[in-house]
């Protein structure tokens, strides 16, 4: 018997709950050094991703499914996250108000994917450059964009740990 994709999207709203309370848990409690450390002065550092997050919750993802669920056939506003880095000054945020920002917006967004009934998933805006954009596609990335960020997150905090201890990791095993 075939899975439907309407029988996956309670599997990916619960793991979207899920990754919000993993990046609860990840991203609390830290200090201005940790939040504000870049391994390379061209990545992003904690405060940044925090501030991606939210943006993409709301204007990205959240946007884009609704979008595609309402009206396929009519291409999306574009977006520019790397470029609202400095548009709008990522640097300069409160951390623990962007955190909880984004937080707020997951509980909004779960809330509304739980609402949904018989959406359909299947209709799609026909993109010149990356072909057909569906609901479902939408929807599957916007976990996959978590993992993506949970292991960046988790590589920050790797290699800040190893930076500012000088210890050599490699007992811990490998990166």
């Amino acid at each position: 018997m075939e899975i439907t994709f309407e029988q996956n999207v309670p599997y990916i709203i619960e793991g979207l709950e899920k990754t919000r309370s993993i990046y609860q848990t990840l991203l609390t409690g830290l200090d201005e050094a940790t939040r504000t450390w870049k391994p390379e002065p061209d990545l992003w550092c904690l405060l940044e991703i925090v501030c991606h997050l939210y943006d993409e919750e709301r204007e990205d993802f959240r946007a884009r499914v609704k979008h595609m669920l309402t009206s396929p056939a009519v291409h999306a506003p574009s977006i520019d996250p790397v470029g609202w880095v400095t548009e709008r000054k990522y640097m300069e945020q409160d951390y623990n108000e962007m955190l909880k920002a984004f937080l707020d917006e997951r509980d909004q967004s779960v809330i509304w994917l739980k609402s949904l009934e018989n959406a359909n998933w299947a209709g799609a805006y026909n993109h010149p450059r990356f072909g057909p954009l569906t609901a479902k596609m939408f929807l599957t990335n916007w976990l996959a964009h978590d993992y993506l960020h949970i292991r960046q997150i988790m590589s920050r905090k790797y290699h800040y740990l190893h930076q500012k201890t000088g210890i050599d990791l490699e007992y811990a095993g490998g990166w």
